[in-house]
């Protein structure tokens, strides 16, 4: 956060963002390949004549449920992997922000977190994806983009959108067939919680 305070709306030219300091944040970063560029443009091209924030909400929808196929290479499938991405994401949490859902999916990731004084979001972000791009990239062998150069953000309004947004993240595996339960995924705060 700058010193005069949070942004507001802003875009980097790629997605909206929204930096309003200590609020709850929904996020969503994926795969390089986990969405065609084309794709986006069509979407964003379909959507263009809607007011922003309806525009805005279907494209994040749209981006859910492709994303959810698991489409790509999927990297975050490799249990090691995986393990590196979560690690990154717990290692600020009261810190930089406070972590309050989380989940790695096989080619994306979901996070619900409340950004600390100081640290702002495209920072955050940014710290995990350059982590986690480096030790995916070492551990796979490989050279290259490792995310997709953005990523999605909704801010909370309320203490029912709060309830849902982490209840969504949560539940995301098991929605997608990957386990019965959403305690039994591994990569997750519902696993976290658990215990198990």
């Amino acid at each position: 956060m700058s010193e005069a305070g949070p942004r507001g709306w802003y875009s980097r030219g790629y997605l909206p963002h929204f930096d309003g300091g200590e609020v709850p944040q929904m996020l969503t970063f994926g795969l390089m390949d986990s969405i065609p560029a084309e794709r986006l443009d069509t979407w964003r091209e379909q959507l263009r004549l809607l007011p922003e924030a309806k525009a805005k909400a279907l494209l994040q929808r749209r981006i859910e449920r492709y994303v959810d196929r698991g489409h790509g290479e999927a990297h975050l499938k490799h249990p090691d992997i995986a393990e590196v991405v979560q690690q990154a994401i717990l290692h600020f949490d009261g810190d930089r922000y406070r972590l309050w859902s989380w989940v790695v999916m096989p080619n994306h990731v979901h996070v619900v977190c409340t950004p600390d004084p100081g640290h702002p979001l495209p920072r955050i972000v940014h710290s995990w994806k350059s982590f986690t791009a480096h030790e995916a990239n070492r551990l796979l062998g490989r050279t290259g983009h490792f995310w997709r150069r953005d990523f999605w953000d909704r801010f909370i309004r309320d203490q029912r959108h709060f309830g849902a947004a982490v209840s969504y993240v949560e539940w995301n595996p098991a929605r997608c067939g990957l386990c019965e339960r959403q305690e039994d995924w591994p990569f997750s705060s519902a696993h976290l919680r658990s215990g198990t």
